[in-house]
C-alpha cells in the first residue's frame, strides 16, 4: 500500500498545455453530466508535479480539472475578489482534491482552500499527499482528519480475507477503523 506518493510518480501522464484546467467555470463545467468537475488546490511551485496529476486524473478517470493558478480571469494582485472567485469555484466542481505537498501543507492558501471545501463539501474534499524523495513529509497529521488517496497493490486483504484490487483508492481512518472506496467510485459518487 502506497499513502504518500513521490514528487515526479505521475509524470508519465504529464500535460504540457493547461488551458483546459485553468478556464472561467461556468454552468456547464459544473453540471456536465459527462465528467465529474474537480478543484486541485496546489502551491504554484508544484506546477510540474500537478502537470502529471492532472493527465492522470484526466487520462484515467475521466474528470475534468480546474487549478486557478493562471486562470485570466483572476485578479492580478490577490486580493479579497481572489478569494471570493476561488470559493465561487470551489463551489461549483463537484469534487476538490489538495495535492498536498510540503509547500502547499504550509502554504495560507491551500489551508483555507482545504478548510473551506471541507465545510462545504464534507467527504467531497480529500488530500493527494505527495513528498519529494529522500524527504520527509511534514503533513502527515492531516491525515487523521481528511481523507486521502492511497494505492493498493494488490496484495493486500479486507477483514473479512478478501483480497483488495490493485488501484487507487480514498482511505479515511477513524479512531482505530479505516475505510477505502476506490477513487473511480469516490469520484463519481454524489
Amino acid at each position: 500500500m502506497k499513502e504518500i506518493f513521490e514528487r515526479g510518480e505521475f509524470s508519465k501522464y504529464r500535460l504540457n498545455d493547461l488551458r483546459k484546467s485553468r478556464g472561467v467555470i461556468n454552468e456547464s463545467f459544473a453540471f456536465s453530466e459527462e465528467k465529474v468537475s474537480v478543484f486541485i488546490s496546489h502551491k504554484h511551485d508544484d506546477l510540474d508535479d500537478l502537470k502529471g496529476i492532472i493527465g492522470f486524473l484526466e487520462e484515467e478517470f475521466n474528470v475534468i480539472v480546474y487549478i486557478d493558478s493562471e486562470d485570466e480571469s483572476m485578479p492580478r494582485i490577490t486580493s479579497g475578489e481572489t478569494a471570493k472567485k476561488i470559493k465561487d469555484r470551489i463551489k461549483k466542481c463537484k469534487k476538490f482534491i489538495l495535492l498536498a505537498t510540503n509547500g502547499a501543507v504550509e502554504s495560507k492558501w491551500c489551508n483555507w482552500e482545504l478548510g473551506f471545501a471541507d465545510a462545504i463539501k464534507g467527504g467531497d474534499a480529500v488530500l493527494f499527499p505527495m513528498k519529494g524523495k529522500g524527504s520527509d513529509y511534514t503533513g502527515k497529521e492531516y491525515m487523521e482528519i481528511y481523507s486521502y488517496i492511497t494505492y493498493y497493490d494488490g496484495h493486500e486483504k479486507y477483514k473479512d480475507g478478501k483480497q483488495v484490487n490493485a488501484g487507487y483508492y480514498v482511505t479515511t481512518k477513524s479512531k482505530n477503523k479505516k475505510t477505502i472506496i476506490s477513487l473511480s467510485r469516490w469520484l463519481k459518487s454524489k
